[in-house]
């Protein structure tokens, strides 16, 4: 894939970039190495002063990266400034916190002293997708830097300029030259630079079959790696929720970021009991959204990121379609330039579908009738996925056995699934394996030393 800017709005080609030659990814390697010898020794406060400055920069020119975000990939121009703001928080949050989340821990045993001391890795090579173009990068930057290693970011081939301008961000911060830098290359180039020695671990959000490129890439060269994989998270609705706030918060889990998250609600489990009017009030609502130009302010939903997304997305849908699949509205592309599909709503799922056992990625909700709560939970954890989970009850039991039962790395109870950087964040079967944020997702990549001393007799 070329690395460029394509307006999804309109399909035209904004800036292409080219690729880096070998040279220089052997110049940028080697300063990574040169800048972790002397980076990880500076104190925490140091640390936190330039990720500061970071945060500063982000909230200072929030709707100059959302520009730059929207263009790139189409979300609206509301939700982008909410994300740059976002990044700032997570750089915030890891400033204050991140000397606490690695202090030493001590241990009693029969040790004159015991602890664990946790400390940097080095280079972390960052493989980063293009729907959250800033925030999939800052929530493994902040935390990657304030521990005291250094990041390796190659970002989608769409998404250059966003990748550029948080390079920037660090440099304008005062980072060292080398504590944060991006490389423009295409993925077929990223295994060669897994393997060389001075990359110690690697982190990746994306698809399954990117994850398991870099896994095994990662696994024959005995190196850490935190994989953020897809998900088809279930929504679940039980009698006893307030079913108007629960259609309303479907509409807003299934839409956000133009259908393209994989925390997106994309499995609607509704009880039989008040199925009928949850599709009902579900499908008006979803039907009413205004689909547009994403710099609008009134807009409510965008184009997908690309053309091939568009049509993967449409044949999946005709396939769900011409196996039994019911369309309440939409079903279809919309009849204008760019990127743009009707939200829609399916019902009738047949077991075998695309859209009852792949992740659509777009405005596509599939609703499912569960008879009682075991088949609430049965319906739910019927998926290889396992990334989060929304339930929506009043009653008590059920909430504890959706906390317990279900099979997913994070249950949002009466919420949607939202990422937050004090909460960590990561999935289980096929969504990937590692968290992200809060203080286990800071510690992923340091050496958790156990530290031993028996004083001389």
């Amino acid at each position: 894939m070329a690395i460029a800017t394509i307006n999804p709005a309109t399909g035209q080609v904004v800036k292409t970039f080219e690729s880096l030659s070998e040279a220089q990814i052997e110049v940028k390697l080697q300063k990574a190495a040169d800048t972790f010898l002397s980076y990880r020794k500076a104190p925490f406060a140091e640390r936190a002063q330039l990720m500061l400055r970071a945060a500063a920069i982000l909230d200072c020119e929030k709707e100059s990266f959302a520009r730059t975000m929207t263009t790139e990939m189409g979300k609206t121009f509301r939700s982008a400034v909410d994300e740059a703001a976002k990044c700032a928080w997570v750089c915030r949050y890891y400033a204050e916190n991140a000397e606490r989340f690695l202090a030493d821990e001590v241990v009693e045993t029969t040790a004159s002293r015991s602890y664990i001391r946790y400390q940097p890795l080095g280079a972390v090579l960052a493989v980063m997708p293009w729907n959250f173009p800033f925030w999939q990068v800052l929530r493994f930057a902040a935390p990657a830097l304030m521990a005291g290693n250094v990041g390796l970011l190659k970002h989608a081939s769409i998404v250059p300029q966003s990748a550029l301008a948080i390079e920037d961000i660090f440099r304008r911060a005062g980072f060292p030259d080398g504590a944060f830098q991006t490389l423009l290359i295409g993925s077929q180039r990223v295994d060669r630079i897994l393997g060389d020695p001075r990359v110690m671990a690697a982190t990746l959000t994306g698809s399954e079959g990117a994850g398991i490129e870099v896994g095994i890439g990662a696994a024959k060269r005995i190196k850490k790696v935190v994989l953020e994989l897809g998900g088809s998270d279930p929504f679940i609705v039980m009698p006893s929720a307030n079913l108007e706030v629960a259609a309303a918060t479907a509409v807003k889990a299934r839409i956000f970021n133009n259908g393209q998250s994989c925390i997106a609600a994309k499995r609607f489990i509704v009880a039989e009991a008040i199925a009928d009017k949850f599709e009902r009030v579900f499908a008006e609502k979803m039907a009413a959204l205004k689909v547009g130009d994403p710099f609008e302010e009134e807009t409510e939903l965008g184009p997908l990121s690309t053309a091939d997304g568009l049509a993967d997305l449409d044949r999946d849908v005709r396939k769900t379609v011409e196996a039994g699949a019911k369309v309440l509205t939409g079903g279809q592309p919309l009849d204008r330039p760019g990127n743009f599909y009707a939200p829609t709503v399916l019902t009738n799922i047949p077991k075998g579908s695309p859209a009852h056992q792949e992740e659509l990625f777009g405005p596509v909700a599939s609703v499912f009738r569960a008879a009682d709560l075991d088949d609430a939970i049965r319906i739910a954890n019927d998926s290889r996925f396992g990334l989060g989970a929304s339930a929506w009850t009043n009653d008590k039991q059920e909430r504890e056995r959706f906390i317990n039962d279900l099979e997913a790395g994070m249950v949002f109870i009466n919420r949607m699934v939202a990422s937050d950087p004090r909460i960590p964040f990561g999935g289980v079967k096929w969504s990937g394996h590692g968290r992200e944020l809060g203080a286990h997702g800071i510690r992923e990549f340091t050496n958790i030393k156990t530290v031993w001393i028996e004083e001389a007799p």
